[in-house]
C-alpha cells in the first residue's frame, strides 16, 4: 500500500507518520500532483491557518487533485476543515468538497478558545474505528458545520462534528496522532479502507 501525507511547509506531518510508523504502515511526504494520484492513500495534515494552506495547496496545484481525488483521504484538524466551501478564518475559497463554512469556535462557560485537551465522542459512525465514549485529543479554535456527513460529534460549549465521511473522504477534527489507542484505531480503520 502506498500512504502519502502531504507536505506542504505547515502542519503536524511528521507527528502523523510516527503514528502510521507505530502501526507498521510507512508512508511517503509529497507535494505534486502526480504523486498525490498515484498513492493509494493520502493525509491532508493539519495544524495552521487555513488560508496559508489553501494558498500552499494552490500553489503546488493540488487543488483540482484533491477534488477530483477518488482513492481513500484523510483530513486531520485543518485539513477537515479545509474539505468545506469557505470559513471565517480567511476569504480565500476552501475546497468545496462539502457545503458549508467553517467558523470560529466561541468561548463557554468554563470552555476557552483554543479548545484543547481530551474530550468525549458521542453519536459515533459504526465504521470509523472509534467508539462511542472514547476520549480523543483536540486543538482548534474553528469548527465545522454539521452535515450528513459528521459521523461523530464532541461536545465543547455545544455539539462540534469530531469526525467526518463523504465518499472516499475521512476527516477528524480531533488529532488522532495524539489520541492515544482510540485514535490509532481510527488511524487503523482508515487503513482499511
Amino acid at each position: 500500500m502506498s500512504l502519502a501525507i502531504l507536505d506542504l511547509g505547515y502542519g503536524n506531518t511528521e507527528s502523523i507518520r510516527l503514528a502510521f510508523r507505530r502501526l507498521d504502515a510507512d508512508s511517503i511526504l509529497v507535494s505534486d500532483p502526480a504523486s498525490v494520484q498515484a498513492a493509494e492513500k493520502i493525509v491532508l495534515p493539519g495544524v495552521g491557518h487555513a488560508g496559508y494552506g489553501m494558498q500552499r495547496l494552490e500553489e503546488a496545484g493540488l487543488v483540482a487533485t484533491l477534488k477530483l481525488r477518488t482513492k481513500p483521504a484523510l483530513g486531520i484538524c485543518l485539513g477537515m476543515q479545509m474539505l468545506f466551501e469557505t470559513s471565517e478564518e480567511t476569504d480565500r475559497p476552501l475546497l468545496g468538497i462539502l457545503p458549508g463554512r467553517v467558523r470560529a469556535l466561541e468561548p463557554a462557560e468554563g470552555r476557552p478558545v483554543p479548545h484543547m485537551g481530551w474530550t468525549r465522542v458521542r453519536d459515533v459512525a459504526t465504521d470509523i474505528g472509534i467508539s462511542e465514549g472514547d476520549h480523543l485529543y483536540f486543538a482548534h479554535c474553528f469548527v465545522c458545520p454539521e452535515s450528513g456527513a459528521t459521523a461523530a460529534r464532541a461536545d465543547y460549549g455545544g455539539p462540534i462534528p469530531a469526525a467526518l465521511r463523504h465518499k472516499n473522504w475521512w476527516a477528524a477534527q480531533f488529532h488522532p496522532e495524539r489520541s492515544s489507542a482510540s485514535g490509532a484505531d481510527f488511524l487503523k480503520a482508515f487503513l482499511s479502507a
